[in-house]
Protein backbone atom coordinates (compact mmCIF):
# COMPACT_ATOMS: atom_id res chain seq x y z
CA UNK A 1 0.00 0.00 0.00
CA UNK A 2 1.18 3.68 -0.85
CA UNK A 3 1.84 6.02 2.18
CA UNK A 4 -0.67 8.40 3.64
CA UNK A 5 0.17 11.34 4.38
CA UNK A 6 -0.38 10.78 8.30
CA UNK A 7 2.46 8.22 7.43
CA UNK A 8 5.11 10.64 6.24
CA UNK A 9 4.11 13.06 8.54
CA UNK A 10 4.20 11.86 11.89
CA UNK A 11 2.21 13.65 14.67
CA UNK A 12 1.86 13.33 18.22
CA UNK A 13 0.90 15.86 21.01
CA UNK A 14 2.72 15.06 24.50
CA UNK A 15 2.66 17.24 27.62
CA UNK A 16 1.44 20.36 25.94
CA UNK A 17 3.98 19.75 23.25
CA UNK A 18 3.33 19.09 19.62
CA UNK A 19 5.12 17.04 17.62
CA UNK A 20 5.47 17.06 13.94
CA UNK A 21 8.01 14.22 12.73
CA UNK A 22 8.93 14.29 8.76
CA UNK A 23 9.06 10.67 8.29
CA UNK A 24 10.24 10.12 4.45
CA UNK A 25 13.94 9.23 5.73
CA UNK A 26 14.78 7.25 2.25
CA UNK A 27 13.81 10.80 0.46
CA UNK A 28 16.07 12.54 3.17
CA UNK A 29 12.82 14.00 4.11
CA UNK A 30 12.11 16.25 0.86
CA UNK A 31 8.94 17.47 1.54
CA UNK A 32 5.86 16.40 -0.74
CA UNK A 33 2.81 18.49 -1.70
CA UNK A 34 0.86 16.07 0.89
CA UNK A 35 3.47 16.10 3.01
CA UNK A 36 3.30 20.43 2.90
CA UNK A 37 -0.77 20.03 3.34
CA UNK A 38 -0.32 18.55 6.16
CA UNK A 39 2.72 20.43 7.95
CA UNK A 40 0.56 23.50 7.69
CA UNK A 41 -2.99 22.34 9.29
CA UNK A 42 -0.91 20.71 12.38
CA UNK A 43 0.33 24.00 12.84
CA UNK A 44 -3.35 25.61 12.35
CA UNK A 45 -4.70 23.42 14.68
CA UNK A 46 -1.59 23.91 17.29
CA UNK A 47 -2.84 26.97 17.19
CA UNK A 48 -6.25 26.54 17.92
CA UNK A 49 -5.66 23.74 20.13
CA UNK A 50 -5.26 25.45 23.80
CA UNK A 51 -4.06 22.10 24.86
CA UNK A 52 -0.99 22.08 22.66
CA UNK A 53 1.20 24.76 24.01
CA UNK A 54 4.16 24.42 21.98
CA UNK A 55 5.56 22.63 19.20
CA UNK A 56 8.49 20.69 17.59
CA UNK A 57 9.12 20.26 13.74
CA UNK A 58 11.98 17.59 13.38
CA UNK A 59 12.63 14.18 11.08
CA UNK A 60 13.09 10.89 10.98
CA UNK A 61 16.27 9.66 9.55
CA UNK A 62 19.78 11.41 8.35
CA UNK A 63 18.16 14.35 6.86
CA UNK A 64 15.38 16.78 8.82
CA UNK A 65 14.48 17.97 4.95
CA UNK A 66 16.34 18.10 1.72
CA UNK A 67 13.87 20.60 -0.41
CA UNK A 68 10.84 20.46 -2.64
CA UNK A 69 10.17 17.08 -4.20
CA UNK A 70 7.04 18.14 -6.69
CA UNK A 71 6.00 14.57 -6.99
CA UNK A 72 2.45 13.88 -6.08
CA UNK A 73 1.30 17.90 -6.65
CA UNK A 74 -2.29 17.99 -8.24
CA UNK A 75 -1.73 17.53 -11.96
CA UNK A 76 -2.14 21.00 -13.80
CA UNK A 77 -2.91 21.96 -17.47
CA UNK A 78 0.02 23.58 -20.14
CA UNK A 79 1.63 26.31 -17.63
CA UNK A 80 0.72 29.97 -18.46
CA UNK A 81 2.11 33.30 -17.49
CA UNK A 82 1.57 33.43 -13.43
CA UNK A 83 1.27 29.92 -12.54
CA UNK A 84 4.47 29.70 -11.12
CA UNK A 85 4.16 33.29 -8.82
CA UNK A 86 0.90 30.92 -7.74
CA UNK A 87 2.45 27.72 -7.17
CA UNK A 88 5.09 29.28 -4.65
CA UNK A 89 2.36 31.56 -2.87
CA UNK A 90 0.52 28.77 -2.34
CA UNK A 91 2.89 26.22 -1.70
CA UNK A 92 6.50 27.35 0.19
CA UNK A 93 5.28 30.44 0.86
CA UNK A 94 2.23 28.91 2.81
CA UNK A 95 4.41 26.79 4.46
CA UNK A 96 6.77 29.17 6.15
CA UNK A 97 4.05 31.44 6.65
CA UNK A 98 1.92 28.70 8.54
CA UNK A 99 5.53 28.83 10.63
CA UNK A 100 5.76 32.12 11.26
CA UNK A 101 1.85 32.50 12.12
CA UNK A 102 1.58 29.68 14.65
CA UNK A 103 0.60 30.94 18.05
CA UNK A 104 2.31 28.80 19.95
CA UNK A 105 6.52 28.85 19.90
CA UNK A 106 8.14 26.89 17.39
CA UNK A 107 11.04 24.54 18.05
CA UNK A 108 13.14 22.93 15.16
CA UNK A 109 15.24 20.03 15.74
CA UNK A 110 17.23 19.88 12.98
CA UNK A 111 18.61 15.83 12.94
CA UNK A 112 20.62 16.20 9.69
CA UNK A 113 20.87 18.30 6.21
CA UNK A 114 18.06 21.14 5.64
CA UNK A 115 18.58 22.31 2.02
CA UNK A 116 16.29 24.70 0.33
CA UNK A 117 12.80 25.10 1.47
CA UNK A 118 14.28 22.59 4.23
CA UNK A 119 16.56 25.07 5.54
CA UNK A 120 13.94 27.97 5.43
CA UNK A 121 11.48 25.72 7.09
CA UNK A 122 14.09 25.05 10.25
CA UNK A 123 15.13 29.12 9.84
CA UNK A 124 11.47 30.31 10.54
CA UNK A 125 11.10 28.27 13.84
CA UNK A 126 11.33 30.45 17.11
CA UNK A 127 13.99 28.44 18.31
CA UNK A 128 16.91 26.02 16.67
CA UNK A 129 18.44 23.22 17.72
CA UNK A 130 20.66 21.52 15.38
CA UNK A 131 22.55 18.02 16.10
CA UNK A 132 26.31 18.13 15.33
CA UNK A 133 25.90 16.70 12.10
CA UNK A 134 23.33 19.04 10.67
CA UNK A 135 24.23 20.96 7.80
CA UNK A 136 21.96 23.80 6.13
CA UNK A 137 22.48 24.54 2.73
CA UNK A 138 21.00 26.92 0.48
CA UNK A 139 20.74 24.78 -2.80
CA UNK A 140 18.83 27.04 -5.01
CA UNK A 141 21.98 28.57 -6.90
CA UNK A 142 23.01 25.18 -7.64
CA UNK A 143 20.13 23.94 -9.82
CA UNK A 144 19.84 27.86 -11.10
CA UNK A 145 16.84 28.71 -9.03
CA UNK A 146 16.25 31.80 -7.20
CA UNK A 147 15.32 31.19 -3.43
CA UNK A 148 12.10 30.47 -2.92
CA UNK A 149 9.83 30.04 0.43
CA UNK A 150 10.84 33.18 2.09
CA UNK A 151 14.90 33.01 2.40
CA UNK A 152 15.59 35.91 0.60
CA UNK A 153 13.70 37.45 3.47
CA UNK A 154 14.51 34.91 6.18
CA UNK A 155 18.16 34.83 6.04
CA UNK A 156 19.07 38.55 6.24
CA UNK A 157 17.14 38.86 8.97
CA UNK A 158 19.66 36.53 10.94
CA UNK A 159 22.68 37.27 9.65
CA UNK A 160 22.22 40.41 7.43
CA UNK A 161 22.75 41.01 4.37
CA UNK A 162 25.83 40.82 2.76
CA UNK A 163 26.27 37.50 4.79
CA UNK A 164 23.01 36.29 3.20
CA UNK A 165 23.91 36.73 -0.14
CA UNK A 166 27.43 34.53 0.12
CA UNK A 167 25.11 31.80 1.30
CA UNK A 168 22.86 31.85 -1.37
CA UNK A 169 25.30 33.06 -3.71
CA UNK A 170 27.29 29.87 -3.76
CA UNK A 171 25.01 27.95 -2.02
CA UNK A 172 27.44 26.32 0.28
CA UNK A 173 26.89 23.86 2.91
CA UNK A 174 27.05 25.43 6.46
CA UNK A 175 27.87 22.88 9.15
CA UNK A 176 25.75 23.04 12.44
CA UNK A 177 28.97 24.65 14.68
CA UNK A 178 29.30 27.66 11.96
CA UNK A 179 25.31 28.13 12.02
CA UNK A 180 25.61 28.44 15.79
CA UNK A 181 27.86 31.02 15.36
CA UNK A 182 26.19 32.86 12.12
CA UNK A 183 23.49 33.22 14.54
CA UNK A 184 21.23 30.60 11.94
CA UNK A 185 21.13 28.20 15.02
CA UNK A 186 20.14 28.58 18.61
CA UNK A 187 22.35 25.57 20.40
CA UNK A 188 24.06 22.73 18.93
CA UNK A 189 24.29 19.33 20.40
CA UNK A 190 25.51 15.58 20.06
CA UNK A 191 23.03 13.94 17.69
CA UNK A 192 22.13 11.58 20.34
CA UNK A 193 20.80 14.51 22.85
CA UNK A 194 18.86 16.33 19.46
CA UNK A 195 15.44 14.43 20.82
CA UNK A 196 15.97 15.25 24.45
CA UNK A 197 17.10 18.82 24.28
CA UNK A 198 14.54 19.74 22.04
CA UNK A 199 11.79 17.94 24.53
CA UNK A 200 13.11 20.16 27.63
CA UNK A 201 13.36 23.48 25.77
CA UNK A 202 9.28 22.59 24.44
CA UNK A 203 8.01 21.55 28.15
CA UNK A 204 9.93 24.99 29.38
CA UNK A 205 7.79 26.16 26.82
CA UNK A 206 4.28 24.54 27.27
CA UNK A 207 4.95 25.55 30.86
CA UNK A 208 4.73 29.15 29.96
CA UNK A 209 2.35 32.03 29.60
CA UNK A 210 1.19 30.84 26.24
CA UNK A 211 -0.45 34.31 25.17
CA UNK A 212 2.33 36.46 26.11
CA UNK A 213 4.66 33.81 23.84
CA UNK A 214 2.20 34.33 21.12
CA UNK A 215 2.32 37.92 21.21
CA UNK A 216 6.00 38.64 21.78
CA UNK A 217 6.45 36.25 18.78
CA UNK A 218 4.25 38.53 16.99
CA UNK A 219 5.98 41.43 17.45
CA UNK A 220 9.52 40.60 17.42
CA UNK A 221 8.79 38.88 13.69
CA UNK A 222 7.09 42.40 12.98
CA UNK A 223 10.03 44.56 14.72
CA UNK A 224 12.23 44.76 11.43
CA UNK A 225 8.92 45.61 8.91
CA UNK A 226 7.93 48.71 10.69
CA UNK A 227 9.04 52.19 12.10
CA UNK A 228 9.68 52.92 15.41
CA UNK A 229 6.11 54.35 16.21
CA UNK A 230 4.15 51.31 14.76
CA UNK A 231 6.81 49.00 17.00
CA UNK A 232 5.80 50.53 20.33
CA UNK A 233 1.86 50.86 19.08
CA UNK A 234 2.23 47.11 18.78
CA UNK A 235 4.06 46.82 22.11
CA UNK A 236 1.19 48.68 23.79
CA UNK A 237 -1.89 46.92 21.69
CA UNK A 238 0.44 43.94 22.90
CA UNK A 239 0.31 44.54 26.85
CA UNK A 240 -3.82 45.30 26.97
CA UNK A 241 -3.90 42.35 25.07
CA UNK A 242 -2.09 40.43 27.39
CA UNK A 243 -3.72 42.07 30.32
CA UNK A 244 -6.81 40.59 30.06
CA UNK A 245 -5.62 37.04 30.25
CA UNK A 246 -5.39 34.33 33.41
CA UNK A 247 -1.25 34.11 33.02
CA UNK A 248 -0.73 37.50 32.96
CA UNK A 249 -2.96 38.27 36.65
CA UNK A 250 -1.42 34.57 37.71
CA UNK A 251 2.33 36.16 37.05
CA UNK A 252 2.07 39.39 38.75
CA UNK A 253 -0.25 37.45 41.53
CA UNK A 254 3.08 35.08 42.00
CA UNK A 255 5.27 37.89 42.22
CA UNK A 256 3.25 39.54 44.72
CA UNK A 257 3.09 36.55 47.31
CA UNK A 258 6.80 35.47 46.63
CA UNK A 259 5.85 32.18 44.78
CA UNK A 260 6.39 30.22 41.38
CA UNK A 261 3.37 30.91 38.88
CA UNK A 262 1.77 27.99 37.85
CA UNK A 263 0.72 29.26 33.98
CA UNK A 264 -2.22 27.58 32.34
CA UNK A 265 -1.68 29.19 29.00
CA UNK A 266 -4.80 31.27 29.15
Amino acid sequence: MAPTPEDEVLHRTDAGVSWITLNRPEAMNAVTWDQRERVIALLADASADPAVRAVVITATGRGFCAGADLRGAPATAERVAGDVARMIRLGAQRLITAVLDCEKPVIAAVNGTAAGIGAHLALACDLVIAAEPAKFIEVFVRRGLVPDGAGAYLLPRLVGPQKAKELMFFGDAVPAAEAERLGLVNKVVPAEALEETARKWAERLAQGPTRALALTKQLVNASLDVDRATALAAEATAQELNMTTADANEGVASFVERRTPKYLGR
